[in-house]
């Protein structure tokens, strides 16, 4: 035995040794290999992203055919984007997670620019805060109820008035210094739709970006909710979609005001009246049956549209700051119990929604900042006569990422040589890359030139190298 350990001493030893060795420039060299590996680092390739292939079988065959309700639903299904878990819930692969971060962080931005401080609550909301605002009963089967060991009842939180209310109330008394306080969160809700259907528009387990103002009085919040109405517009012109705020009930949530967002859709589950005259529009739900005339201008005419609805506002007035003491002190050191508002966004809605409208009927066309990946860039077939471009194709890869650094971790390799071109640019169609280049023979010549397909003008252009990068240096990134 003594031999044997005297040797794995002398091993591990040596080892050390070798990790410790220093070059001239102090440094040991494995963190020299590990730093002059790291500025070429290797590219995306398509075959090692999780978009596993049995997820896309929707063939006729299909056993999940039948459930396919809509073009978005399909669409993501069909390019490994969702798979479905059980009825109204889904699984979100990766490529589906790197939209969703990016939509995010656009909503970071706006939420932040006019004020918003993000936070994050329990989705565990204890029952006794739902029976003081009295919508314990009143939202029915729609919660999902549970209760804990000891007997507690608890529902999965849909929405966040009670809590939010709650924790500014611990506060004691907010100082109008801190106004408008503006507090939002983006985390899973839960619904226990009767009926889920349309995908990611209408499930049971869902993303949601949820805020709630506090102010002093009620001219200031009604200020506070402009501003939020105002931040939702800039978010959907950021994407490229058109949106259109319309006058809405107040529901379960309650409150004095209430407006949504709705997408322009004929797959959309809600009725809006639009005037042709003015700047009027409402959901049906809002106005008086079967009336046609502009209730603002009172001459135009109100015309009926479908939407799917992506967001809700809500001005509260004092409904649940009153009822849980969320109170504030003014300039006098008066104290007054807050005015508040809430203003919901539907994440994974948004997604689904975009989709639905940009999409054609075989390819999806994501709003160019959500777009999961930017660039697919594909090399030749193995064994056609223009294989060797494939080096071209690796290098072009890497002189993207360090020539344009904003688009590094935005360009894959479609790797998959073993496929034709044309497969793979179908592939890429599909999944919905803005741009997918193909390096194929004029990648050989002496002025090298590469094919590139637009997806969201369907145009095919050919690109000198400088003219590839002067295109790719103004695509937007999030």
């Amino acid at each position: 035995m003594e031999p044997v350990i005297q040797r794995v001493r002398h091993n591990v030893l040596w080892s050390l040794h070798r990790i410790g060795r220093r070059n001239h420039s102090g440094y040991a060299e494995r963190v020299v290999s590990t730093t002059s590996t790291w500025s070429r680092k290797a590219p995306l390739r398509v075959s090692r992203l999780y978009q596993p292939s049995n997820l896309r079988d929707m063939g006729p065959d299909s056993r999940m055919q039948g459930e396919l309700t809509c073009k978005s639903q399909r669409l993501m299904q069909r390019a490994g984007l969702i798979h479905p878990s059980n009825p109204g819930c889904y699984y979100y692969l990766p490529a589906t997670v790197r939209s969703m971060e990016k939509l995010v962080r656009v909503i970071d931005q706006e939420m932040q620019q006019i004020g918003g401080q993000k936070l994050d609550m329990p989705s565990l909301c204890a029952a006794d805060l739902w029976k003081a605002s009295e919508r314990w009963d009143l939202m029915g089967k729609e919660l999902f109820r549970l209760k804990d060991r000891h007997g507690s009842s608890y529902c999965l939180g849909s929405t966040h008035e009670e809590a939010v209310s709650t924790l500014v109330a611990h506060q004691t008394t907010l100082s109008y210094k801190q106004l408008p306080l503006l507090l939002y969160q983006i985390t899973r809700k839960f619904r226990d739709e009767p009926k889920p259907r349309f995908g990611l528009l209408r499930g049971r387990e869902f993303y949601m970006k949820d805020m709630y103002s506090f102010d002093v009085s009620e001219e200031a919040a009604y200020e506070t909710y402009e501003s939020v109405c105002q931040a939702y517009m800039r978010i959907f012109a950021r994407l490229g979609l058109r949106c259109v705020q319309v006058q809405a009930d107040t529901g379960n949530i309650g409150g004095k005001l209430s407006h949504e967002f709705q997408l322009p859709a004929d797959i959309g589950e809600d009725r809006l009246v639009l005037c042709g005259t003015c700047s009027f529009s409402a959901n049906v739900e809002t106005i008086v049956p079967d009336r046609t005339e502009c209730p603002q201008c009172k001459t135009g005419t109100l015309t009926e549209s479908k939407g799917i609805e992506v967001g809700h506002t809500f001005y509260l007035g004092k409904k649940y700051s009153e009822i849980f003491n969320a109170t504030i002190s003014n300039a006098q050191d008066e104290t007054s119990v807050a005015e508040m508002g809430c203003y919901g966004l539907g994440v994974t809605r948004i997604l689904a929604a975009a989709i639905e409208v940009m999409s054609t009927d075989e390819n999806i066309r994501w709003p160019g900042l959500l777009a999961p990946y930017q660039v697919c860039v594909i090399p030749p077939k193995k064994g056609s006569k223009q294989a060797g471009a494939a080096d071209v194709a690796e290098e072009l890869v890497h002189e993207i990422g360090q020539s344009l650094p904003h688009l590094r971790g935005e360009v894959v390799l479609d790797d998959r040589t073993q496929m034709t071109i044309g497969k793979r640019l179908k592939d890429a169609s599909r999944l919905g890359y803005p741009y997918a280049i193909v390096v194929g023979q004029g990648a050989l010549e002496d002025t090298p030139r590469f094919e590139v397909i637009c997806q969201q003008t369907n145009e095919t252009l050919f690109f000198s190298r400088d003219e590839l990068f002067s295109l790719l240096g103004k695509v937007e990134i999030v």
